[in-house]
């Protein structure tokens, strides 16, 4: 047990000290404002605050966990040891930066909640944040600052012990259409090959003729294969359906046939599943409702997690429904163009509602890897950066979550280099 020292204990200071101590390093904590208590304690203990009391090991506080409101601050980014850190200290604190406060404001997103640009489907774009302005995004910094502070209190206190974690590696499959043209219906595969017949899409109409006369299997339908694969090298699976109603978003077959229901279920044998979020449920609530009623209603369990497609987090709108209607688990947290932690950190954690000063129970399961990253870059380059924050997520114990789309597993050459990197980041 370590003891704690603070003036104030706040709700952001009990959140982000849980996470950092006990979600990552596996530390029991305990808090105190009484100096005579801390002062007493023989234990393992440190304070934090503006100033130090003692000899005591130290880290100086920035301010941001005493406050309730959220402020544009000039944020400036230093390097500890290699790794970036900021809301430095000086050379007050045995650490030289506030750790506690540069983690609360990586996980609670508290960049988004300030006035920015968004992109054109409305959201906060990766340019905008402050790991990729300063390049760290591709870096679980929270989980390198965790594991610096672990060497930093080993060092003053040699018998402390911090128990170790397992990494691990998370697949989730997106499959917002099941089928490119099977079971779409007559009028929608004509419409669709008048289309692509105007648009001189040859290659298209041929394919579309081939599957509806069942000549080939349909491109999407790469389900037993990927299946089989997967068994093969022993790679596990959380599969995600949409279930929205058609729109200009969603082109889906109807989530009320008969075959899209027996498809859920069986993936069911073969791993988790789950919902994926449609368009216009990311912004409205009684729409997220009825999608995971539907999903409920066919899958006969409760929904246990759930992701966007690629609409990304309108914070803190989407959280607080998903609280609403009591979703436990959150695939949304990162960015789909770029590869890299969009709040900093490979482990989950609990949602801070900064606007309410509020803990959620969701608990959000950062994603690194979005296939929609991989389509401006070569294989080799993917590779190479996937290896490399791999490698780093390992040295923190952390877990590595990708996310693919069957619709990645469809043309060849595509598929050849998704079944590489699916066997390379599993093994």
């Amino acid at each position: 047990m370590i003891l704690i020292f603070t003036q104030k204990i706040t709700p952001r200071k009990t959140y982000i000290f849980n996470q950092i101590l006990k979600e990552i390093l596996g530390l029991e904590i305990r808090f105190t404002k009484k100096i005579e208590e801390f002062i007493a304690c023989k234990d393992w203990k440190f304070s934090y605050g503006d100033r130090r009391m003692g000899n005591e090991f130290f880290v100086k506080s920035s301010g941001l966990l005493d406050g309730q409101s959220v402020v544009e601050m000039d944020i400036q980014v230093k390097d500890w040891h290699g790794v970036p850190c900021f809301f430095e200290d000086g050379e007050d604190g045995d650490i030289p930066f506030d750790i506690f406060s540069a983690s609360f404001y990586m996980l609670s997103r508290y960049e988004e909640y300030l006035p920015h640009p968004k992109d054109e489907l409305g959201r906060f774009p990766a340019k905008e944040s402050l790991a990729f302005k300063n390049n760290f995004l591709k870096r679980p910094v929270v989980d390198l600052w965790a594991y610096k502070f672990k060497d930093a209190l080993e060092s003053h206190f040699p018998e402390l012990e911090v128990p170790a974690r397992k990494f691990g590696v998370k697949n989730v499959l997106s499959v917002a259409e099941l089928y490119k043209y099977h079971k779409k219906g007559l009028m929608r595969n004509l419409g669709g090959g008048i289309n692509d017949f105007f648009q001189l899409r040859f290659k298209e109409v041929f394919e579309r003729i081939r599957t509806q006369v069942f000549w080939t299997q349909d491109p999407y339908d790469v389900y037993d294969e990927l299946l089989k694969f997967s068994k093969q090298h022993k790679i596990k699976w959380n599969f995600l359906f949409q279930l929205s109603d058609y729109s200009m978003y969603n082109k889906n077959i109807g989530y009320n046939r008969q075959v899209y229901h027996a498809m859920i279920k069986s993936m069911g044998d073969y791993g988790n599943i789950g919902l994926l979020v449609g368009y216009e449920a990311v912004h409205d609530l009684n729409t997220l409702r009825k999608e995971k009623r539907r999903w409920e209603n066919i899958a006969n369990q409760e929904l246990k997690m759930a992701m966007t497609n690629d609409y990304g987090v309108n914070l803190p709108d989407l959280y607080n429904n998903y609280d609403s209607i009591e979703i436990p688990n959150d695939f949304s947290m990162g960015f789909p163009e770029k590869i890299g932690f969009r709040a900093g950190t490979c482990t989950p954690y609990l949602y801070y509602e900064l606007n309410l000063e509020r803990i959620s129970p969701l608990v959000i399961q950062p994603t690194v890897f979005n296939s929609k990253a991989f389509l401006p870059k070569s294989f080799f380059e993917v590779k190479t950066v996937l290896d490399r924050i791999k490698a780093e997520v390992k040295s923190v114990e952390g877990q590595f979550i990708m996310v693919y789309k069957n619709t990645d597993f469809a043309d060849g050459q595509r598929k050849e280099k998704f079944l590489q990197i699916l066997e390379r980041m599993n093994d």
